[in-house]
């Protein structure tokens, strides 16, 4: 048995996609599984997580992202600027198109600038009261966690954003997993520091859930800091925010757009 695959990247952060648009390829109770195999950067492919791309009863597409420790993610940004660019390759999506996730359908705007693939993304307006974040408590999430002051926000996913004045001293893999598993975050967090680098931009670093380590980009987490530093008056409704692994651009009018790079990298087949 073989079976097709393809890698693609969003500012580095990475993905294997099966394509399931015709029949599924992977069953459901093994998916997971797959990913933890296969997203292993010794014994597998090597990926922060596997794309399943398949029809939608309610939109164009479907996306289902399951990730290193077998979870699976409600929304990734990156993920979708990734299946965007291999629907809009296979023809399966046109210019504008919608993907269907468990956090709900986005809306997709995509083609390529000269040689470049972009597509901009409608991300789930960002919730910030602890109910929806989930996080305990009542009201809009700040906490004293360590040395940081730590703000929330689910833009799909839950994040945690602490503001720092520069975002290179901090060890990243060392202090993010007491936030991440913090015990009024429900469900963990996501956890991003955030270095603002001017009028209407910040850097950031990200150490994803279920990835459980720092990835090169986050689309959620830029969404969410920026969210958060523009709630807090530091910037306009436009923040482009600088990843490890390149920039996006995140438009904060009615709700959240997030505008990014998806490439291909190589495809190939798994043989069993």
């Amino acid at each position: 048995m073989e079976i097709p695959f393809t890698k693609l990247h969003g500012n580095g952060n990475d993905f294997v996609l099966i394509d399931e648009h015709e029949k599924m390829i992977i069953p459901d109770d093994m998916k997971g599984q797959f990913a933890a195999i296969y997203c292993d950067r010794r014994f597998g492919i090597g990926a922060d997580g596997v794309i399943y791309l398949s029809k939608s009863e309610k939109g164009s597409l479907r996306m289902r992202i399951l990730q290193p420790d077998e979870s699976e993610a409600d929304m990734c940004g990156n993920g979708i600027r990734c299946l965007a660019k291999y629907a809009f390759d296979t023809g399966y999506a046109k210019e504008s198109s919608t993907v269907e996730t468990p956090a709900g359908e986005m809306g997709v705007t995509m083609g390529y600038k000269e040689d470049e693939f972009f597509a901009t993304i409608t991300m789930p307006a960002p919730k910030f009261d602890r109910k929806d974040i989930p996080a305990s408590g009542e009201g809009e999430y700040k906490e004293r966690i360590g040395e940081f002051d730590v703000y929330a926000v689910n833009t799909g996913v839950p994040h945690a954003v602490i503001i720092v004045d520069a975002v290179d001293v901090i060890d990243v893999e060392a202090v993010a997993p007491a936030i991440r598993h913090h015990t009024t975050f429900e469900k963990g967090a996501n956890v991003n520091f955030v270095e603002r680098t001017g009028l209407d931009s910040i850097r950031i670093r990200t150490f994803e859930r279920g990835v459980e380590e720092e990835t090169l980009s986050c689309g959620t987490g830029a969404t969410a800091s920026a969210a958060v530093v523009h709630k807090l008056g530091y910037t306009g409704e436009i923040v482009n925010v600088e990843t490890r692994g390149g920039p996006l651009t995140i438009y904060l009018k009615d709700g959240a757009k997030m505008e990014g790079p998806a490439t291909t990298v190589f495809s190939g087949k798994i043989s069993f």
